[in-house]
């Protein structure tokens, strides 16, 4: 299952937000608004969050690191 966490540009994090991080984000948070945010290289952009009550929160996806070894 993907897990995913969030954190924001003060460094806070927000972990196990699930299959659906902009609703967990937005309940954690009592909003009720999120604007998405992109990040552009290259001529390309991607959407890599939300903004959220001034908050800017980098979405990530978390697995299990697997060492050489396994």
């Amino acid at each position: 299952m993907k897990t995913t966490m969030a954190i924001d540009q003060h460094g806070m994090t927000y972990h196990d937000l699930g299959q659906h991080p902009r609703k967990v984000l937005l309940e954690r948070l009592s909003r009720k608004h999120a604007s998405k945010m992109y990040r552009d290289a290259n001529g390309k952009s991607w959407h890599i969050g939300y903004v959220i009550g001034g908050l800017w929160l980098t979405v990530l996806t978390v697995s299990p690191w697997k060492g050489e070894s396994e």
